[in-house]
């Protein structure tokens, strides 16, 4: 099935959820409101015409400036039985910045919600598990947010100067006995010519 007939099967079904259908370079993306995400996706997923059932990847978008919608959350979706593929985009406020989890359908998504919800801020409700992934607890901020600061704040996250003294102490361990700087010659790339 071609994407833009899925696009337009689920526009059909779901009237009132979709808000645009897009189309660029042989790619079509449908721009969904959040509010019956589950429910689409399940929808695709369960439908025999369609079989979408491989969650390619689950991602986070941040339109910091436009009017009416801050966030998205993209669903790259993938029928293996039928080989074709759809990406659906829901809207995400600011201001309501949640969106219900689709672990009940793929339980894949369960380390990509987390890992937008640890970048960009987005909460998944109903995710079996939603703590950071990647950064610290403690860690202040969602550093894929377009605002936030390239410097991380201007400070550093607790524990950094630990990590960074363990490092010192485990460099006796490196591969060639001692750290090097990467910037000077080990001598080793000579002995690699020869």
């Amino acid at each position: 099935m071609e994407p833009l007939e899925i696009a337009n099967r689920l526009k059909e079904r779901f009237p009132e959820q979709v808000l645009e259908v897009t189309e660029c370079r042989d790619q079509v993306g449908i721009i969904v409101k959040k509010d019956r995400i589950v429910e689409m996706l399940r929808w695709l997923h369960d439908d025999p015409s369609m079989q979408l059932d491989h969650l390619a990847d689950l991602c986070g978008v941040d339109y910091l400036g436009k009017k009416d919608v801050r966030f998205e959350v993209v669903y790259n979706l993938y029928s293996i039985p039928l080989r074709h593929r759809i990406r659906i985009r829901a809207q995400v406020p600011e201001d309501d910045c949640q969106i219900e989890s689709v672990t009940s359908i793929w339980m894949g998504a369960d380390w990509h919600e987390r890992e937008c919800f640890d970048l960009f801020g987005i909460t998944f409700n109903n995710h079996p598990d939603m703590r950071r992934v990647l950064l610290p607890e403690d860690w202040e901020g969602y550093p894929l947010r377009k605002d936030y600061p390239l410097d991380g704040g201007g400070k550093n996250w607790r524990g950094y100067d630990e990590v960074l003294e363990k490092s010192k102490r485990l460099r006796k361990f490196d591969f060639y006995g001692q750290y090097q700087d990467p910037t000077k010659s080990t001598g080793l790339e000579e002995d690699a010519r020869k």
